[in-house]
């Protein structure tokens, strides 16, 4: 029995894959509607209706877990309750105004220019003097080759990205603002590339595993 049912999941699994993954290399337009062809393209459509629909749902249910947590940790009065009380008074409010007055409307988007935004830029900020405070932190207990390099670019991208630290005219400001440019824009770039590129050869293997059902995530 366990067999059969494993042996259904597998079935599934990997005849819907396949019906998806054909989608995105034939024509839909040319394949008449009321063939067969045609009627396993419609239902890849709705397959993938079904994913968005599950998707959502799956968010959903993150966000009540979240809530919920919070919840618990204000009602008990654990350790830094209160924050978990003003996360649940701007989620709810949110919420409601996002539900009422639509994503699009002046509240929501001043909320979130005035609040959110200012928040996250905040972040950033930190985030890259966090990022400076640990690479002198890594030149002072090993100097090599790689924490000299790491260290250098931070300071070079820091300087051309002004104004406040050299003055934005000139020919010392522009020659290390181009620096900067090509730093961010060739290596910087090429490195995302390469990682983005990394996780979709990593996607594909492991979608091609699953399709091949090597890997069997969905029963034991």
């Amino acid at each position: 029995m366990k067999i059969g049912t494993y042996l259904l999941w597998a079935a599934m699994a990997v005849g819907t894959g396949i019906i998806v993954l054909l989608g995105y290399f034939v024509q839909i337009d040319q394949i008449p509607a009321d063939s067969l062809v045609g009627s396993i393209f419609e239902l890849r459509l709705l397959i993938m209706g079904w994913a968005v629909l599950l998707a959502a749902v799956a968010l959903g249910i993150g966000l009540f877990n979240l809530f919920l947590v919070h919840w618990t940790k204000v009602s008990r009065q654990g350790p830094g309750w209160k924050y978990s009380a003003i996360l649940i008074v701007a989620f709810v409010l949110t919420l409601m105004l996002g539900l009422v007055l639509g994503p699009d409307s002046r509240v929501v988007l001043f909320l979130f220019n005035s609040i959110q935004l200012p928040a996250e830029t905040s972040l950033m900020a930190l985030l890259a003097i966090t990022l400076s405070l640990a690479g002198f932190r890594l030149v002072a207990q090993r100097r090599d080759l790689i924490s000299l390099v790491f260290v250098g670019t931070a300071l070079l991208v820091l300087i051309g990205s002004g104004p406040g630290i050299l003055s934005t005219e000139g020919l010392f400001f522009s020659f290390f603002a181009g620096l900067r440019n090509w730093l961010v824009e060739v290596v910087a770039a090429g490195g995302a590339r390469g990682i983005l590129l990394g996780v979709a050869l990593g996607s594909i293997v492991t979608g091609l595993r699953v399709l091949l059902a090597v890997d069997r995530p969905y029963g034991e």
